[in-house]
């Protein structure tokens, strides 16, 4: 009796069946749904005949099977029907018919460290160049060493998650492990791999049915006006004006680092963000297709731009650059100005992208539109400053509800309903 069974591997379909005395297993590409059980059924229920009536022939109904043993039976004379006992009568030939989808094994495939090598090849023109050298430290170090050798075509779901588990375990560059996005990074390029492959290949991706690791939500931690300006009236003079940018544009670190002066209109009072610097090196294209933006200068931003061309204006191209005229390292000035002035200040120690934060919780406590607020700091929509944001703006301004207040208060004093509650107290009492 043949039967229809899932391969725990891949989630498809294959048959099992008995034939000369052996198990036989022939694999399709088919998912398990209903409809392609449906499929599957009339295919093994035609299997089931012609084993009956001694007229199946391996080589026929399966051709690509690898089964070259028993490929071979059947396949060049007429079978006579099992338990038919008079052995009379001659079966015709078997017309051959081929079931597509079934296939006896894995297709020859090339090895994983070649076809990865052969992807990224293929992709890297449509990359920025600080993604592409993420893409290639990820395969050089988490990939390729556990699968050099291997067919792409070989591999299974079940490696897949064990990779996933012991990514886990990997010691991180700032934690003890590696983080959920990181890890999340790695598993992506691992499937961005093999469904190119299959497709090319023709062979069932193993990457299905695992999700992404749920990445905790980011607690913003932005700075109040107050620490703001403490902060601007305390840091070392050569920076002053670089923090001032920082904390009111919401400009990321390598956009403020990367700035160059081309990009500064002072006529119009905009910053350009066409360029972004990534690991010392200029990106021709910022972070995102939103992030390239015109951002508006406030007055505070206007003066410490137009000190800083003094500065450093006939030094290089780049507005905040050290003497040789080079970008700023970031890591340099985190370590020997960011943080040494936050212990001083005794304030918690937050990363200098904190300044970004801080930009868009101040302009919504401000008052600022929205829609406004969004395109300054290069998001494609409001939702972030809702989801994120503004919860830190009845901080920064009032108590939650005092807007409503005033307008109910407002509304009661134009209307006959005006009456305090000394003159209700009154009312009650002749009551």
């Amino acid at each position: 009796m043949a039967s229809i069974r899932t391969l725990a591997a891949t989630g498809t379909l294959f048959i099992d069946f008995r034939f000369e005395g052996k198990r036989c297993r022939e694999y399709t590409r088919l998912e398990d749904t209903p409809a392609n059980r449906k499929k599957l059924t009339r295919v093994v229920e035609r299997l089931e005949e012609e084993l009956a009536a001694g007229t199946f022939s391996y080589a026929n109904f399966f051709p690509g099977s690898k089964k070259k043993q028993l490929a071979a039976v059947g396949s060049s004379t007429p079978q006579r029907p099992l338990g038919d006992g008079s052995g009379s009568k001659e079966v015709p030939p078997y017309r051959g018919t081929s079931f597509p989808g079934v296939v006896a094994s894995v297709r020859e495939t090339p090895l994983f460290e070649d076809f990865a090598e052969t992807w990224v090849q293929e992709n890297e023109v449509s990359w920025r160049r600080s993604y592409r050298r993420t893409v290639e430290d990820i395969i050089n170090k988490h990939l390729v060493p556990r699968f050099k050798g291997r067919g792409v075509g070989s591999l299974t779901r079940e490696e897949l998650l064990k990779l996933r588990s012991e990514l886990a375990k990997v010691p991180g560059r700032k934690k003890e492990t590696l983080s959920p996005r990181r890890i999340n990074a790695i598993m992506n390029v691992m499937s961005l791999i093999l469904k190119e492959a299959s497709d090319r290949y023709q062979f069932t991706c193993p990457y299905y049915n695992i999700k992404p690791l749920k990445i905790p939500k980011s607690d913003v931690q932005p700075f109040t006006l107050a620490e703001v300006m403490t902060i601007l009236a305390t840091v070392r003079e050569d920076y002053r004006d670089y923090f001032t940018v920082r904390f009111f544009t919401g400009m990321r670190t390598g956009e403020v680092d990367g700035l160059k002066w081309e990009y500064v209109d002072f006529e119009r009072r905009l910053i350009l963000i066409r360029e972004t610097i990534v690991a010392g090196q200029i990106e021709d294209e910022a972070k995102t297709q939103e992030s390239i933006r015109d951002i508006q200068m406030s007055q505070i931003v206007f003066d410490a731009l137009k000190r800083q061309f003094v500065s450093t204006g006939r030094r290089g191209r780049f507005v905040f650059c050290s003497r040789d005229g080079s970008p700023c390292d970031h890591n340099n000035v985190t370590k020997r100005v960011w943080y040494p002035l936050l212990r001083h200040l005794g304030l918690k120690l937050r990363r200098p992208y904190q300044t970004r934060h801080t930009a868009a919780t101040l302009w919504l406590a401000a008052g600022e539109n929205p829609e406004w607020i969004a395109r300054q700091m290069g998001h494609t929509s409001t939702e972030m400053l809702f989801k994120v944001y503004s919860r830190y703006v009845p901080n920064l301004t009032r108590q939650d509800g005092s807007a409503f207040e005033r307008l109910i208060t407002n509304a009661i004093s134009d209307s006959p309903l005006d009456m305090t509650a000394a003159d209700a107290a009154k009312e009650t009492s002749h009551e």
